[in-house]
């Protein structure tokens, strides 16, 4: 029998996120996760009169296959995967991971190199630009235990926060979205020396309310490319091509990173962020806002929708929020304001919106927890 929940997901991911019409394809990729939720969308697309095309992926075969391949290897891959990508109308990602830490031993090198031979040209610039897609997770024992929770609480925890009314949500984001389209300035403080301020004019403003991510809860533009300066104090942890790294402070002059620290694998930092020019730029800057999300679990699909939190991200930009940043890396760092994590100020144009987590303007009250979740 399948469950209940499974079923209700699929539905949000057919019907919500991908808006899947009659006569579409879809593409669903699989990573570590159970025939359960592919059989769901596939019913959910057939529901729809839409084609779902199922690739069923394994992390440790994803390894082995990265680990020491070849250029010609990555390119022929690349080839094979965009051209079916090209066929495509939507695509899904369900995403487990029997052990986060599989990629933690292919070297940065390696990892580049597959970025830019393969991921570059099947999802950055096929899937992203041309498909209506979305990405999740799948829970599993590795992710209940990233949360320090047991597997049967964190499967609870995932299918609440994943299927939240995202219609209500979206009417409030809406409000943070105009009102970030008419700032230019904004501020931040917070966490330990944390005091960063940056423009956003004229870059578009994205609110995100489960169509690309779930679960989701996020507004996001980028910076004004060489306006940034000052230092955020990042005080959640994080994963990056399997390595963790905790308290990652950057020291920003003109919008280049001139400076790195980081409490767990701080020589690795500087590797990362000579990538490529792009790579000590910041190609986003998010606010996030899901009201059932409150901790970091170490994994970035959920921690950058933290409630009361935001994140600010070297690399690459997103072409519907562009501000003209090319990278191979997009690394979502995050900065939790709430009082627990050591509070902070965020400002638009010397207004203060929100403190301490909590919006503080009229317009934007409705985006609090407390509200989302009345809603």
């Amino acid at each position: 029998m399948m469950d209940p929940r499974v079923a209700k997901l699929a539905d949000v991911l057919i019907n919500h996120s991908t808006r899947l019409k009659a006569g579409e394809h879809v593409l669903v990729e699989t990573f570590d996760a159970p025939d359960a939720i592919a059989i769901a969308i596939i019913r959910a697309a057939r529901k729809a009169g839409a084609h779902a095309h199922i690739a069923t992926r394994h992390q440790r075969i994803m390894r082995e296959l990265q680990i020491d391949a070849a250029d010609d290897n990555l390119k022929v891959w690349a080839d094979i995967d965009r051209h079916r990508m090209e066929l495509m109308d939507a695509y899904i990602a369900i995403r487990g991971a029997h052990n986060v830490s599989e990629s933690s031993d292919v070297s940065q090198e390696q990892m580049q190199k597959v970025a830019r031979l393969y991921s570059k040209p099947v999802h950055f610039e096929q899937r992203v630009n041309h498909t209506r897609w979305c990405v999740l997770r799948w829970p599993t024992p590795s992710m209940a235990q990233l949360a320090e929770v047991s597997t049967e609480q964190f499967e609870d925890f995932y299918f609440d926060v994943c299927t939240v009314d995202y219609v209500n949500m979206k009417k409030a984001a809406g409000r943070l979205a105009e009102r970030m389209q008419a700032t230019n300035r904004v501020r931040i403080t917070g966490h330990g020396d944390t005091d960063l301020s940056f423009s956003i004019q004229d870059i578009p403003v994205v609110p995100c309310t489960g169509s690309h991510n779930i679960p989701d809860g996020e507004c996001f533009t980028a910076p004004v490319r060489d306006s940034v300066n000052g230092v955020i104090h990042y005080n959640t942890p994080t994963i990056y091509n399997g390595l963790s790294f905790e308290n990652v402070r950057l020291e920003f002059k003109d919008g280049k990173i001139v400076g790195a620290t980081a409490d767990q694998n701080a020589d690795k930092l500087e590797g990362i962020f000579d990538t490529d020019d792009g790579a000590r730029y910041v190609g986003e800057f998010a606010i996030g806002f899901h009201p059932l999300i409150t901790k970091p679990m170490k994994d970035i699909l959920f921690d950058e929708k933290i409630a009361g939190s935001l994140h600010f991200t070297p690399g690459r930009a997103y072409e519907d929020a562009d501000n003209g940043n090319r990278s191979e890396i997009h690394w979502d760092l995050v900065l939790i304001q709430r009082p627990d994590w050591g509070g902070g100020e965020l400002f638009f144009d010397d207004e203060l919106v929100r403190r301490d987590g909590q919006f503080v303007t009229d317009d934007l009250k409705s985006l609090n927890p407390e509200q989302l979740i009345k809603a």
